[in-house]
């Protein structure tokens, strides 16, 4: 029997996920969205993708939560972006609203689901989606060291001019500026980054990772798509397929990493019981400090997530 996968917000992540989620053939697809038709309209043309992809699952569009009932796994895309001169708290105060609303329905209408949050503020946004649940930590978790590490294995390719198949990095802490790319455990076909190119490249290379966001939205004067919902089919197989993948996920501190009661990224397994182990690395004084950094940012975003929710 399939899985069935809910997809939370039609806009341009959620419907390049549920294109990608299709393609892969991956389970059967409720695309949500408040939009009269959007979601409808966009479920029947993946529909009518379907013979040319050789892909045979079912996906459905709709504007409410009956049909999502029984769900296996939700994502939740949904959530403004920030826009010029608006502060960090009136970001956080919308999409508080859109997300305990999207929580609200999906913990009715699948009790029993996996909960995968993309919304930004990521890490604070997977907080409060588990507060909201009060689900085990295993079932609520973020993207977004996916989508950074991938970004940082795309420039370590870009600069050495090699497969990006043969770039193994990842990511830590929180989706942003605070990001902590770990390059000491980068490595191209086995040999240390650190042995390929000068340490200027690598701080290059760096910053362009925790400001790649900004450069797309920059060019196309509006979120990136194609990678983000990429990441998510990724963490999606590992959870439908049991892969139990060790990939870097916003998941709940409980001590590890010196963190407790917060979302950051840190690498862990996915696989059917969703985030099912979290790894602690070891890390250097440096990379400590940065990470330090990173938990006391994003503890700060979810205190003011915190207050507002009490209000």
């Amino acid at each position: 029997m399939r899985k069935k996968i809910t997809v939370v917000g039609a806009g341009r992540v959620g419907e390049t996920t549920a294109h990608i989620l299709a393609e892969r053939a991956l389970g059967d697809i409720v695309l949500v969205d408040i939009v009269p038709k959007m979601a409808e309209g966009k479920a029947l043309d993946l529909m009518e993708l379907r013979p040319i992809s050789g892909s045979d699952v079912n996906v459905v569009g709709t504007t409410d939560y009956e049909p999502t009932a029984g769900s296996d796994l939700v994502v939740v895309t949904s959530g403004m972006p920030r826009k010029p001169g608006e502060s960090r708290e009136d970001l956080l105060k919308k999409n508080i609203a859109i997300v305990k609303s999207v929580v609200g329905e999906v913990k009715k209408a699948s009790p029993e689901a996996l909960l995968m949050v993309v919304a930004n503020p990521l890490d604070t946004m997977t907080w409060v989606a588990r507060e909201i649940t009060g689900w085990p930590r295993n079932r609520v978790f973020g993207m977004a060291g996916v989508l950074d590490t991938s970004r940082l294995r795309t420039f370590i390719a870009m600069e050495l001019g090699c497969s990006v198949k043969d770039v193994n990095a990842f990511v830590l802490g929180g989706h942003g500026d605070e990001m902590v790319p770990v390059v000491r455990y980068a490595s191209v076909g086995a040999i240390p980054v650190e042995q390929l190119m000068s340490k200027e490249k690598i701080d290059a290379i760096v910053k362009r990772t925790r400001g790649a966001g900004g450069e797309i939205v920059k060019l196309l004067g509006f979120s990136a798509y194609f990678s983000p919902a990429a990441a998510v089919a990724d963490m999606v197989q590992s959870v439908v397929r049991d892969e139990k993948r060790i990939l870097p996920c916003s998941a709940r501190l409980e001590g590890e990493y010196g963190a407790n009661d917060i979302y950051l990224g840190v690498p862990v397994m996915l696989g059917a019981n969703g985030m099912e182990k979290i790894f602690e690395v070891e890390l250097s004084a440096e990379e400590k400090e940065m990470l330090a950094k990173s938990i006391e940012l994003c503890s700060g975003s979810i205190d003011i997530a915190r207050k507002l929710m009490a209000e």
